[in-house]
């Protein structure tokens, strides 16, 4: 059949869509062999044969020698065992980090076949690969098959490009290069807004045996030290003995993401001398047992060894707990996520995604021991040491009245642990921050916020002249509440206020010399009141 008697053949078809995916295929000099389904128009010499690749209810995908193409289902007769029925049960594929796989996606499947009145049973479980089978408890028709490989982030992205998984779980940001080859599998902007979700937030923490007599250590020399640079504890004031360093895997997700935030930014890499241990526990143990070591462990699996704070050169410090997570204000923050691709999913797959944000979802990431979504409030009261350090950090350019015009506006108000962050030399907010924007317009959405007032605070660094910052503050606050705005459809409720206020420099979390310093006190906050 030649190229013009497929495009003769074409008339009278329902679907116009049809046309450019089949033309280029059926005028394709390659053809599939061993194929596993064949999809035919009946009275019509149409005819493909590929790889299933997926069927969303009302859409077919097939991998075929020209690429992959998706169809209308309902027009179409299908041969082969992967053809979906009547009886079909749709598949998702997660594959990706060990510490989502193995740690959050089980309890997770668990509670949503109880949310949604299902039972669960494991049907396969090869190689790090496990079939999670959910059936309704009423009808016993199979509702759904979630299958989860726990790899490595990087292998998430490599099966995703190669159409063998449907979702990645990744313990870092998506790089440059998995970005580009997804653009090029036609997968779409991984890095976009709604195109990835946070599914939970963990953190890497420095941390020591508790014979080590260290409580806290700068980022600047955290990366000294694992590159080699500083090799005696009495470098950085503590007694005279050589650092023994110690790490997780380097092929894992937050290993890729320490080198990337806290070595690459002053050019310096790993040092060779590192003793690699296949799991937290393992590291923890390792420390306990030597005095000199020093390791980065993730905050969920912090045993009994010493954490240590982050602090500056100014005396700004943090540790890693629950609220500087949930707020981003520990610099370590590590987002744990789940990357989609530009494409249809199946109304169940999507059912199982949208209960994730919900709040028996987040009840189980919490229990699995990393930190979840959920807002938290914050007093004032509770805010004492934040508010005294902005009287001990004011300079000449941060006179009493602007303080005093701080506490006067947001002393009656509560802060609530959302955040919002830009990225490094960029207007564009972070990655949790766009998870944030989602978050709080699907809950002024809901109806949470109804009957208050929300205001999005900005603040800055000290670099510059003080008016100017506050200008930037102000400049960072109007973007956040563009976007949150953007994200309502068809808009702001009119029972919601959501306005602006700027403070600059006035309230320092961390410590300008850093660049790390200087993203965390480039911050917009979120606090709220009653406006009844």
């Amino acid at each position: 059949m030649t190229c013009r008697q497929i495009g003769d053949s074409f008339s009278g078809w329902k679907g116009a869509a049809y046309l450019a995916a089949l033309f280029v295929f059926l005028c394709s000099s390659a053809w599939a062999q061993d194929d596993d389904i064949q999809l035919a128009l009946p009275d019509s010499d149409f005819a493909v044969s590929g790889r299933f690749l997926g069927f969303d209810g009302q859409f077919i995908r097939v991998e075929t020698p020209a690429g992959e193409v998706t169809l209308a289902y309902d027009s179409l007769t299908c041969v082969g065992a992967a053809c979906p029925d009547a009886n079909f049960v749709p598949i998702v594929r997660f594959s990706g980090s060990q510490r989502i796989g193995q740690l959050i996606m089980p309890p997770l499947i668990e509670a949503y076949a109880r949310d949604v009145g299902a039972t669960v049973a494991i049907a396969r479980r090869i190689d790090g690969v496990v079939t999670f089978q959910l059936h309704s408890v009423d009808s016993g028709k199979g509702l759904m098959q979630i299958v989860v490989r726990s790899t490595t982030s990087a292998d998430g992205f490599a099966d995703l490009v190669a159409s063998e998984a449907d979702i990645v779980m990744s313990a870092r940001e998506v790089t440059a290069a998995e970005l580009a080859l997804a653009r090029e599998a036609g997968l779409g902007q991984l890095d976009r807004q709604g195109r990835s979700r946070i599914i939970a937030l963990d953190a890497l923490v420095p941390v020591v045996s508790p014979e080590t007599g260290l409580a806290q250590i700068s980022l600047e020399n955290v990366s000294r030290i694992f590159a080699g640079e500083v090799t005696n504890w009495a470098d950085i004031g503590g007694s005279d003995a050589a650092i023994a360093l110690h790490l997780l895997p380097d092929w894992l997700g937050q290993m890729q993401g320490f080198q990337a935030r806290v070595l690459a930014p002053a050019g310096r890499t790993v040092s060779p001398d590192v003793q690699r241990h296949a799991t937290p526990e393992g590291l923890a143990a390792a420390l306990m047992n030597d005095p000199r070591g020093f390791g980065v462990l993730p905050f969920g699996a912090l045993g009994d060894t010493q954490p240590m704070r982050l602090v500056g050169s100014c005396g700004i410090g943090v540790a890693a707990r629950l609220m500087t997570l949930k707020t981003e204000d520990y610099p370590l923050t590590m987002p744990l996520f789940l990357y989609l691709p530009a494409r249809r999913l199946h109304p169940e797959v999507d059912a199982f995604l949208g209960w994730l944000r919900r709040p028996s979802a987040q009840l189980v990431i919490r229990r699995a021991g990393f930190v979840d979504q959920t807002a938290i409030a914050i007093p004032v009261a509770q805010q004492g040491d934040r508010f005294a350090q902005a009287i001990t950090a004011a300079g000449a350019e941060v006179p009493l009245a602007e303080l005093q015009r701080m506490v006067r506006i947001l002393g009656p108000q509560v802060r609530l642990s959302t955040t919002f962050r830009f990225e490094v030399g960029s207007t564009r907010l972070d990655a949790q921050s766009r998870s944030n924007v989602l978050q709080l317009a699907r809950d002024i959405r809901d109806g949470r916020h109804d009957g208050y007032v929300l205001m999005l605070v900005g603040f800055s660094d000290g670099r510059g002249p003080a008016n100017a910052n506050r200008d930037l503050s102000s400049a960072r606050a109007q973007a956040v509440r563009r976007a949150v705005i953007a994200a309502l459809e068809p808009g702001l409720p009119p029972q919601v206020s959501l306005e602006t206020e700027a403070f600059g420099e006035a309230l320092p979390m961390a410590c300008d010399d850093t660049l790390w310093g200087q993203q965390t006190n480039r911050r917009v906050e979120l606090w709220v009141a009653d406006r009844r």
